[in-house]
């Protein structure tokens, strides 16, 4: 049984990465928390006939997000460097 205080953590990503390859990482995963939310206000736009706003402002932060991080990446001289990225995840129960 789960404690209801109880909160795990994990590691999601952990490593270092080549800028072509942190890229694809970060952008796959960036593409896919905006398609999860897209789905999901548009299954609710059919459902109900309602649009969150709160859902449509956070895939404009993602978008953001996306665009910030690509930047950022492409911006990094040729040097051979390489990103170290980690990424954990929280996760805790909330209350109703």
């Amino acid at each position: 049984m789960i404690d209801k205080t109880e909160k795990v953590s994990y590691c999601l990503i952990n490593g270092s990465f080549i800028p072509d390859d942190a890229r694809e990482v970060l952008m796959t995963l960036i593409n896919d928390k905006i398609s999860f939310h897209e789905r999901n206000h548009w299954s609710q736009q059919e459902r109900f006939g309602e649009s969150s706003s709160a859902v449509v402002k956070r895939i404009e932060e993602l978008r953001q997000t996306k665009g910030d991080v690509f930047e950022w990446i492409e911006n990094i001289p040729a040097t051979g460097m390489k990103l170290n990225i980690r990424c954990n995840i929280e996760i805790a129960l909330e209350p109703d």
